[in-house]
């Protein structure tokens, strides 16, 4: 078969407009990819840019926001009872007490406290009290009730308690409290909430018909100091050279020396004794209770847990039946 010499040529070389279309389809093709181009330089540098502000947005705000699930904004309260190494009993019927309240919106730790043991049998039992509930402080002193127990209480619970771990301070709050004391420690957390963290002494104050916790001092039934106050006891001549006397009211003298405790708080008449027998002390038990002194006896606890109905929580269970 004989081929045109002429027809390559006239094949491959495009007519005019050919050429035309072919210039105007190239630069089409130019023009859509230098917009493609640009917009992934700038989504690029948006997305970065997108990137470094929402970073920028969760660094600074996680320093003044805590997350969701923070408990940062939960008060810390630290109750230390002072009470003897002998009452097995007691220490073991407020643990069940304290054990079941669980305040909304704070930390509540409740510890023993009392001084060296001195007899064989509570080298054993408390070790293995200490063992099982992690719940006892042992203080380095003789035991005592007004020479100087509550001083070593307060003083020793820096060292303790703080930690380069855990938050500063690590309470806000420290509470000195009567084993023979009922804290009802929901209304306690809410009476806490308006109040100040720094400088503030809280309790019921005595003499009962007195209303100047100014004046007067708090009842060692329990009364409660900010972390500061803590650490300044730890630290300050005035506590270290009057420790005798009436506990509660050598406290206040501390407070008064030293000019701590501006920010006081009379949780009067939440904090009262038992109704029985009478004195300008007692009143009838009530709702808005946050602390009920002097149960000495049992029957005088089992007549306060009933009257604040706490086993209303109580799940019904085939294991057992209460009338």
């Amino acid at each position: 078969m004989t081929m045109n010499p002429n027809f390559q040529q006239v094949v491959m070389k495009p007519t005019k407009h050919e050429r035309s279309r072919f210039i105007i389809f190239s630069f089409f093709i130019l023009f859509l990819c230098a917009v493609v181009s640009i917009y992934e330089v700038r989504s690029g540098n948006l997305l970065k840019f997108g990137r470094r502000t929402f970073f920028s947005y969760n660094a600074s705000s996680s320093a003044s926001l805590p997350p969701l699930n923070s408990t940062s904004d939960d008060i810390r309260i630290f109750i230390g009872i002072l009470t003897l190494p002998d009452q097995y009993q007691r220490r073991h019927l407020l643990r069940i007490i304290y054990g079941t309240q669980s305040p909304a919106g704070a930390k509540v730790e409740v510890k023993f406290v009392f001084c060296n043991l001195t007899k064989e049998d509570q080298k054993v039992l408390v070790a293995l009290e200490i063992m099982r509930y992690d719940d006892i402080i042992i203080l380095n002193c003789t035991e005592n009730m007004n020479q100087g127990k509550t001083y070593t209480y307060f003083s020793s619970l820096p060292e303790m308690l703080n930690s380069t771990e855990g938050p500063s301070p690590p309470y806000h709050y420290v509470m000195k409290a009567d084993d023979d004391t009922y804290l009802r420690l929901d209304n306690l957390v809410e009476s806490l909430r308006p109040l100040p963290r720094e400088d503030l002494y809280y309790g019921c104050v005595v003499p009962c018909r007195s209303m100047d916790p100014f004046v007067h001092f708090m009842s060692g039934m329990g009364y409660l100091v900010s972390w500061d106050i803590v650490e300044w006891i730890r630290v300050s001549e005035i506590p270290k050279n009057h420790m005798v006397g009436p506990e509660d009211r050598v406290f206040a003298d501390w407070l008064r020396e030293g000019r701590r405790g501006r920010n006081r708080h009379m949780a009067k008449w939440a904090m009262y004794d038992y109704p029985e027998p009478w004195s300008v002390c007692t009143h009838e038990l009530w709702p808005n209770t946050i602390g009920v002194h002097l149960l000495k006896k049992q029957e005088k606890w089992i007549e306060t847990l009933k009257y604040f109905n706490v086993t209303q929580n109580l799940k019904p269970s085939k294991l057992y039946h209460i009338p």
